[in-house]
């Protein structure tokens, strides 16, 4: 997701735009695509991935915020979606953040609660000092900024990340090279849409290519699956767009991952049509790993939200602001992932559910999230936690 600092329009980010494909050499990796067996096995139990990227949890705990179940009980915020059936966590992890937020230290202290909790680790690499997206995706003070030296930087960098994850008994599952790398990363080395009008898809690539070979190395004998996600959802033409000039490059990948904001991405149908396109169009299983959607349009700490009563919701009459209807949000986009041909629908990871007021999206700012969390301002579970469950 965005930062709130993300102007409107950069989320179309000229993917319509024409490019030269130029095929290179890559890493080969096992396809994903389900099997008639693997099919009706995933079928058996659903959605094989449900979880939760958490990333601010540890910072809303530092200032004094308590999370209870459906129930009232005080637990553990990834405590109360794992036992409402989560099996995943997404950890976001940045090179060198402001104090507080999540550097690697912070990231592994994370990996081991959610470890203890019965979740596995899905691990997301900004590959910034700070928020990463399409509309930024800066390259970190102090790394490189050629290519030869940045491709190198990227494989050190993620080889010793990984392997950090699996030293420490949390192996990394899934591992998500970069965060929406629609545009794509390390700008402006690894730019595809930069002012000038010039595309960087062959840099981009290599880049690409560094990170997952050190992902490979620091996991020794047990690879994480890999993910590129962007933050299309709903959108067919840019989705394809992007993975077609990504096969052409041969850039090695098992998952296909996607944002799904309605307000930005289009009907729960659009997605639809998107996600069955994809599947039949690259044989690659796709996940949502990122998703919310608003239980209110009150904000919770007066500061502003990114969603107001003046968003685009286009399922909002089945779907409307509240407890009740997030939950049947939640449980309609299961609907669209189980019925994805070939048990190729993943599942979903919900972006900060424990996102509520108390700590802001940069230091001194708003809870710019906490009218789409899956908790009321209190901290108490609101109805779409049972969103999780396995069958």
């Amino acid at each position: 997701m965005p930062s709130p600092s993300t102007p409107a329009n950069s989320r179309e980010s000229g993917l319509s735009r024409r490019a030269a494909l130029a095929a290179v050499g890559g890493i080969a990796l096992t396809g994903f695509a389900a099997s008639p067996a693997q099919a009706a096995k995933r079928a058996d139990t659903a959605l094989s991935i449900r979880g939760a990227d958490l990333s601010f949890l540890p910072q809303l705990e530092e200032a004094g915020v308590h999370y209870r179940d459906l129930a009232g009980r005080v637990r553990p915020a990834e405590r109360i979606i794992a036992a409402a059936g989560a099996n995943h966590q997404r950890i976001r992890v940045w090179v060198d953040p402001p104090a507080g937020y999540t550097d690697r230290k912070r990231a592994l202290a994370l990996a081991r609660r959610a470890h203890r909790a019965g979740l596995k680790i899905v691990l997301d690499p900004h590959y910034c000092d700070f928020w990463a997206d399409p509309s930024k995706q800066p390259i970190p003070a102090g790394w490189p900024t050629d290519l030869a030296g940045l491709t190198e930087k990227v494989r050190i960098y993620t080889r010793d990340l990984v392997r950090d994850f699996a030293a420490q008994g949390t192996p990394v599952d899934i591992f998500q090279m970069g965060n929406e790398i629609t545009a794509g990363i390390l700008w402006p080395v690894g730019q595809l849409y930069p002012a000038d009008g010039s595309q960087h898809w062959d840099e981009f690539a290599t880049l690409l290519k560094a990170g997952i070979t050190g992902a490979l190395q620091g996991a020794g004998r047990r690879p994480p699956k890999v993910m590129l996600h962007i933050d299309r959802g709903g959108k067919l033409a840019d989705t394809r767009w992007f993975f077609d000039n990504i096969t052409t490059l041969q850039v090695p990948f098992d998952i296909i991952g996607q944002s799904y904001y309605p307000m930005w991405h289009g009907s729960l149908a659009d997605l639809r049509a998107n996600l069955e396109d994809s599947v039949a169009r690259y044989g690659k299983p796709v996940l949502l790993a990122e998703v919310s959607y608003p239980w209110t349009f009150e904000d919770g700490d007066g500061r502003g939200n990114i969603v107001t009563p003046d968003a685009v919701l286009p399922d909002l009459d089945r779907f409307p602001a509240t407890p009740a209807g997030q939950a049947g949000f939640y449980q309609a986009l299961r609907e669209v992932l189980v019925g994805v041909p070939g048990g190729n629908g993943l599942g979903f990871l919900v972006w900060e559910p424990e996102w509520i007021p108390g700590v802001g999206w940069e230091p001194g700012a708003e809870a710019s999230n906490d009218n789409l969390t899956q908790f009321d301002f209190t901290g108490r579970a609101l109805p779409s936690i049972r969103a999780y469950r396995k069958p």
